[in-house]
């Protein structure tokens, strides 16, 4: 998962530990929680890369869970610019569980793709990228 070439792929771009409160009654983390922060780490690398503030996410693509995530796992959750385009930009998320009591045994969780959309203050879209002909 690491192994892109961007610096800022190595760094995720949110980390933290799933607690009991994330979890099913089964002690596995909801599919749920774990889009909602696919969500909130592409919105950071949208932000990082563009330097706007406001964004609206528009679609994710096709998520498939590969492992559970447990409580206690540290979930980390790299996110890396796919395209910018007028008033979107597309970004891809990476998943990766580090199971907690398993002397730093990774594995991947999940990926997608999500695309967001640039907003201003009254909710209207607005250019981020360059103008196509």
């Amino acid at each position: 998962m690491t192994e892109n070439n961007d610096a800022n792929y190595h760094n995720p771009a949110i980390r933290l530990t799933m607690m009991p409160r994330d979890t099913n009654a089964h002690g596995t983390v909801f599919g749920g929680i774990i889009l909602s922060y696919i969500d909130v780490a592409g919105g950071v690398e949208a932000i990082r890369h563009t330097k706007h503030e406001r964004f609206v996410t528009v679609a994710m693509k096709e998520v498939v869970f590969h492992e559970p995530v447990y409580i206690g796992d540290l979930v980390s959750f790299y996110a890396r610019t796919l395209r910018v385009g007028t008033t979107s930009i597309t970004i891809h998320v990476d998943v990766e569980a580090e199971r907690f009591g398993m002397h730093g045994q990774k594995v991947r969780v999940t990926s997608a793709e999500v695309t967001f959309v640039a907003i201003n203050q009254f909710r209207e879209k607005v250019q981020i990228g360059p103008v196509k002909d």
